[in-house]
């Protein structure tokens, strides 16, 4: 979509209509609103619409699209690829639309677009409740749940969009719509796994679980040299393990002097971690095998709240920071898999950086394909890798260093990935193709229904048939 200068006059009659703030280049606060989590991001919209409510967010829609503005969404600004802001255009951002309402007795939590998890958490757990959310608080809940949701609850209860019980959007057209299994069901499978290509959503209903206060959790660091034996343990132990347990490993230096003796903070490690959806007693003995692999460099398993395990990775990823991420989904954990993941963590340029594995299966594979768009249902595993540094004079070498490990560990995936760690969009279409597989098409023609024009281009995108993606194929590189 072409960007063009905007007539002042519409700008004061958009301003005036408008119940939140309209924030300008020229405006002081504009560089903080500007601003998103992943450090490597600098864009400088046209125009910032802070919305208020469901009103302003039409207002902006329509303004976005009468005005031909490219569109940038915004709701907790996690996301790594740096979606939620754009050069030149209008960010509708939904940063302070964070009301949570839970109802006990129905076990349901309805949760404005602009919250984070920590939002969430906060509120269901005063009712010893939660739904699936994400690994780190800080994340919006609203971007997590648009491309899946894969959280330390998902193998119990599922991603966090197979817990949505319906959402309200704003279309394209700026029409107001409420999607569900009742209204609107196709627009409703699209939403869950699809991401933003749909609306801008402003509210979410999700469904709720018994879960903590208290929980039991794994926490286990073990020397880089017992890599391979920690993961094949790992791959032994998630092929019969309760279905109660969600866990993941983490692999690379993690310095923390904090966390470990003085000679081994610059050593590489691996981190064994996950949480028991159930019984504590249960949980400390069902992740009793994680902690016995070899003899452990640290261990901080134990008790502990649901929330704070939920903001136990906050301080890992601090605001600011410069973030490159990417994942597959992998066939399974082969030795050949394992070996290559030992290589790629030992050459990672960032000891900040880590090759991660999720544990998938459970829940998430229980629920039938063809229900939601969610395209990573059929994978045991998912590898995420995460370069993570602090100076922009490493961005080279980092980016470079996930672009090659993905290449190589295609030979153990079909190539598909998992939205919300996608890097940046450079891949565009044939990543969408690949992802998808057959229900490419079905995307397309809901895409074709609901945005035709490709208004919200940036996302991982789907382009509408007949016509050349809107923001004119630019992708952050």
């Amino acid at each position: 979509m072409g960007q063009q200068a905007i007539d002042d006059k519409r700008v004061e009659q958009f301003e005036t209509a408008f119940h939140g703030a309209v924030i300008r280049p020229d405006d002081p606060e504009y560089d903080d609103a500007r601003t998103v989590w992943n450090g490597m991001i600098d864009k400088h919209p046209a125009l910032i619409a802070r919305c208020r409510g469901v009103g302003d967010v039409i207002s902006a829609v329509n303004f976005a699209r009468e005005n031909e503005l490219l569109v940038a969404v915004r709701g907790g600004g996690h996301n790594v690829a740096g979606t939620a802001v754009c050069d030149d255009g209008l960010v509708v951002d939904l940063s302070e639309m964070q009301g949570v309402r839970v109802d006990p007795d129905a076990q349901r939590a309805w949760v404005q677009a602009g919250a984070t998890w920590a939002d969430v958490d906060h509120e269901t757990q005063a009712f010893g409740l939660a739904t699936p959310g994400g690994a780190v608080s800080e994340t919006g809940v609203a971007g997590l749940t648009l491309g899946g949701g894969i959280g330390h609850l998902r193998c119990k209860y599922g991603l966090t969009c197979d817990n949505l019980r319906s959402v309200d959007l704003v279309t394209a057209s700026g029409e107001f719509a409420t999607a569900s299994e009742d209204q609107n069901s196709d627009l409703f499978w699209g939403i869950r796994g699809g991401g933003g290509n749909f609306g801008v959503v402003t509210g979410f209903e999700f469904e709720l679980h018994p879960v903590g206060p208290e929980v039991a959790t794994c926490l286990v660091f073990y020397s880089g040299g017992r890599m391979v034996e920690c993961l094949r343990a790992y791959r032994e132990y998630v092929a019969s393990a309760a279905a109660e347990v969600s866990t993941l490993t983490l692999a690379g230096v993690m310095p923390d002097e904090e966390l470990f003796p003085a000679d081994l903070v610059d050593e590489t490690k691996i981190a064994i971690t996950g949480c028991y959806a159930g019984s504590v007693a249960d949980g400390e003995r069902a992740l009793a095998p994680l902690r016995e692999i070899a003899e452990p460099i640290a261990d901080f398993s134990g008790t502990m709240p649901y929330t704070e395990y939920q903001q136990l990775f906050d301080e890992d990823y601090p605001d600011g920071m410069r973030y490159y991420w990417k994942s597959l989904y992998l066939d399974g954990l082969s030795e050949s898999a394992i070996d290559r993941i030992t290589y790629w963590t030992d050459i990672a340029p960032s000891p900040l950086s880590t090759v991660d594995v999720w544990q998938l299966g459970g829940a998430i594979a229980r629920v039938d394909p063809e229900d939601s768009a969610f395209a990573g249902r059929h994978a045991p595993f998912l590898l995420g890798v995460e370069a993570n540094w602090e100076h922009p004079e490493d961005d080279d070498a980092n980016v470079e260093w996930v672009r090659d490990c993905l290449d190589d560990m295609r030979q153990f995936s079909d190539g598909s990935v998992y939205l919300n760690f996608p890097g940046f969009l450079e891949e565009g279409d044939d990543m969408m193709r690949t992802t998808f597989g057959p229900t490419y098409e079905r995307l397309v023609t809901l895409k074709d229904e609901y945005d035709p024009t490709n208004l919200f281009s940036l996302n991982q995108n789907i382009a509408p048939s007949g016509s050349a993606r809107a923001d004119g194929g630019t992708r952050h590189e």
